[in-house]
């Protein structure tokens, strides 16, 4: 009788799934730094003087996170092409989470500077400094130290969405599982592999975090 669980059959195709999660881990960062940027522009000019402008960043933050991330890769990958804007599956992928994500972390970026005291703000106008100074040298810095956490949140959960980027032919770890089970129809190894690393890496990625949040974390 077979084993429920076969060890060297999970240790043989550990090498496969090790590569998927590598190529996981690759598109989690890359769409974690560009939603980094793109939610902090957002978040800027959602708080703009300018009305016209608070009021349709705002409307597209709520617009995207109101509407699935599967829905948008969709779009991104099946949609555009034919308004002639065609994208790779993993650029369509990387691209989606990024920008699913960067509204969420807008939101993020907007608490953390409405957390910073007001004689900040009143203390870069009397010195004269330009908008673009007093977020670089003044508010940023002291806001991204109370946010850290909610951060690296974002990017343990925008890594676990990443079996979501399947639905568009992204050979993701949890996807490279499946392939395995159906060619060898066994299951339970693969899945319980591709569990397992995201175990793992989402522990090393908190543990990170905690550790950034005490290095920047004030005396």
């Amino acid at each position: 009788m077979a084993p429920l669980f076969d060890v060297s059959y999970a240790v043989k195709i550990a090498p496969e799934l090790l590569r998927a999660c590598t190529y996981t881990v690759g598109i989690t960062i890359c769409a974690f730094a560009i939603a980094l940027v793109l939610g902090l522009v957002l978040a800027v000019l959602r708080r703009s003087k300018s009305r016209p402008v608070a009021k349709s960043s705002a409307f597209v933050i709520e617009f995207v996170r109101s509407t699935p991330l599967l829905i948008q890769v969709y779009v991104l990958f099946y949609v555009a092409p034919i308004y002639g804007l065609t994208m790779t599956a993993l650029t369509a992928g990387t691209l989606g989470l990024a920008i699913h994500y960067s509204c969420y972390l807008s939101e993020v970026y907007r608490a953390g500077l409405n957390g910073v005291h007001r004689g900040q703000w009143e203390a870069a106008t009397a010195l004269s400094l330009s908008p673009g100074r007093t977020y670089s040298d003044v508010i940023l810095p002291q806001a991204i130290r109370t946010i850290t956490p909610v951060l690296g949140n974002y990017l343990n959960s925008m890594f676990k969405e990443t079996p979501v980027l399947s639905a568009i032919t992204v050979v993701e770890v949890m996807q490279q599982a499946k392939n395995i089970g159906a060619e060898s129809y066994r299951y339970l190894e693969p899945i319980t592999m591709a569990g397992l690393f995201f175990l793992m890496v989402s522990l090393c990625c908190a543990y990170g975090i905690r550790h950034l949040e005490r290095q920047l974390k004030l005396p």
